[in-house]
């Protein structure tokens, strides 16, 4: 399996992705860093993210890890988890600042005034806790997880693909929003795979064992 790179720029829940990944994928070598070098040396990276974009575009520019990443998402396998899948956008509405620019899109704010579920009760912003994900597209990072299974969001941001061929999977809140995104060796989520359960565990160990190719590389 190689290494795994787990990205250290001062935010995010590291521990417990790392423990996640350590569990599924016992035979590969997980690093948590914040060195540019051992991330291009990695055979898979891993984003991840918990905060503000303009802290987390801050932190990265300081820590010089910016071009890194945006090499890594060009190059290997890569996952982004939450704001580590906003971050790899254009623009975000928080804090009106530019992403990565790796995919085409942007983040946008949930519309408060128009949260309502099917029963017209209004919905909290951010949107925290269990949904359904509907697979939009068959991806090797979907193997064994069923259409539909429920993972966990804690959000108030959301990404709009300047491409509908990138997404990988749409949840309800209550419009469908893109919560899972792919492109060549890139898969990203909105949602935290490593506090949902079996279904997140089998997602990160698909993400583990991938290759880097997908059926909808474009």
């Amino acid at each position: 399996m190689g290494s795994i790179a787990v990205v250290d720029y001062g935010m995010g829940n590291l521990r417990s992705v790392a423990k996640a990944l350590e569990h599924v994928a016992p035979d590969a070598r997980i690093v948590v860093t914040s060195e540019a070098g051992e991330i291009a040396q990695a055979d898979r990276v891993v984003f991840p993210g918990v905060g503000a974009m303009p802290d987390c575009m801050r932190e990265l520019e300081v820590r010089g890890l910016r071009q890194v990443l945006v090499e890594a998402a060009q190059t290997k396998p890569f996952l982004g988890i939450c704001l580590g899948m906003q971050a790899l956008f254009e623009f975000s509405e928080e804090g009106n600042v530019a992403g990565l620019d790796v995919l085409p899109g942007k983040v946008r704010l949930f519309p408060r005034e128009a949260m309502h579920d099917t029963q017209g009760q209004r919905l909290k912003v951010p949107h925290i806790g269990w949904n359904e994900v509907h697979q939009a597209v068959a991806h090797p990072l979907w193997n064994g997880i069923a259409n539909g299974a429920r993972f966990y969001f804690v959000h108030s941001y959301y990404v709009e693909a300047g491409n509908p061929e990138l997404v990988a999977a749409f949840t309800h809140y209550p419009f469908a929003f893109a919560c899972a995104v792919a492109r060549n060796n890139i898969f990203a989520v909105q949602f935290h795979p490593e506090k949902s359960q079996a279904a997140g565990l089998k997602l990160l160990a698909n993400f583990a064992e991938w290759d880097g190719t997908a059926p909808n590389s474009i």
